[in-house]
């Protein structure tokens, strides 16, 4: 529950199904991002009908008024026309597994402020996951609990509203992104000492 000290911008995001999750483990380089510098990040997708789409919308508002004050209604109108806010249409992705019909966020973090997974926990329980557990269970196409935190840009890169990934929790499995059948198990291998490449044809 939030309270006066929580910022404007912060939103605890449930049960929406994650993305790109190799972001998560690995601080890379975004395409387009001018800064240049590594960072973690994701997508987080949910569908037109989740409960908190009008939420995510209304601190949207909320953020644009703190930062452009009573311009704060027309500039996120302005940039939620040119794609610049949190919040984006699926369809803009039609090539991507769970995107199309869908709405998305894809919240980033500065490699200098730690992996998002080193808060990752499992099912609500306060139990923090280690590194290689997190590659495990945080996979593209499960669902998740996210907190992101809405923040208003205006400077020489130009002005938009971004989300900053602050941590997430494994919520329950998911069909994987891309078909992933997962890794073979030791018993499929029935191959004796010995055996050379004729006996695998």
């Amino acid at each position: 529950m939030s309270n006066a000290s929580t910022p404007i911008g912060r939103i605890l995001l449930k049960n929406v199904r994650l993305a790109f999750a190799s972001g998560l483990h690995e601080a890379t380089i975004i395409p387009g991002q001018e800064s240049g510098k590594p960072k973690y990040n994701c997508g987080l997708i949910l569908p037109p009908d989740h409960p908190q789409k009008a939420q995510i919308e209304a601190i949207e508002l909320a953020v644009a008024k703190d930062k452009w004050k009573d311009k704060g209604q027309a500039m996120v109108t302005a940039l939620r026309k040119g794609n610049k806010a949190a919040l984006h249409d699926g369809d803009l992705k039609p090539n991507y597994d769970g995107y199309p019909g869908n709405f998305f966020l894809s919240p980033s973090l500065d490699e200098a402020k730690g992996p998002p997974t080193r808060l990752a926990t499992i099912d609500g329980q306060n139990v923090q996951l280690d590194a290689a557990t997190a590659r495990k269970k945080l996979y593209s196409g499960c669902y998740v609990n996210a907190s992101v935190e809405l923040w208003a840009q205006d400077n020489q890169y130009g002005q938009r509203i971004n989300a900053q990934l602050r941590g997430v929790q494994f919520w329950r499995d998911g069909e994987s992104f891309g078909g992933g059948a997962g890794t073979a198990d030791a018993n499929e291998f029935d191959v004796t000492e010995g055996a050379d490449a004729s006996d695998f044809v």
